[in-house]
């Protein structure tokens, strides 16, 4: 079983996943991640030994995760994050969203422009965009959450000032 586990942790080491993250720089070390929290003292990240330990452990996969879900001190730019509490808030409030698009004002319309990132000052015009667009954002009967994100977003791409916002990944 020991040999098992120094060939899984020679393997470990020396795997592309591994080398990259034992690369890092000198100031950073091997970066963030469950390997970083777990041998914090920072200046034991200068050891060799230290840092092969933090790649290896992060080698797991656990620094993937950790950098995806912005844990274990890594972050990340917050798109995949953001987009997806776009969806979720977007499904959970399609029928609000919906009458208030209509509308042009509404709780639910400001909630939506704010985790879209969209600035408080700008709220207002992107209301009146959506309110002038909205049968080609929400399609009738065949409207869902995500064909309104979509219809959305392509409005948004088409608006010089709102281009920017349109989350993509």
């Amino acid at each position: 079983m020991k040999k098992q586990v120094l060939l899984a942790a020679a393997v470990l080491m020396c795997s592309p996943l591994t080398s990259h993250a034992a690369a890092g720089t000198m100031e950073s070390g091997p970066g963030c991640g469950l390997g970083a929290m777990m041998w914090a003292d920072s200046a034991a990240k200068k050891h060799i030994l230290q840092q092969s330990m933090i790649a290896t452990t992060n080698g797991t996969g656990m620094q993937t995760f950790a950098i995806s879900s912005g844990t274990s001190g890594c972050t990340n730019d917050g798109v995949i994050v953001q987009k997806e509490q776009v969806n979720v808030f977007a499904g959970i409030n399609f029928d609000n969203l919906s009458q208030e698009m209509a509308q042009g004002s509404g709780e639910h319309l400001t909630s939506l422009a704010t985790l879209m990132g969209v600035p408080v000052e700008l709220q207002p015009q992107f209301f009146g965009l959506i309110q002038e667009h909205y049968d080609a954002i929400v399609l009738s009967n065949n409207a869902t959450p995500v064909t309104m994100l979509n219809g959305l977003y392509q409005t948004m791409a088409g608006h010089p000032t709102f281009a920017p916002f349109v989350l993509k990944g």
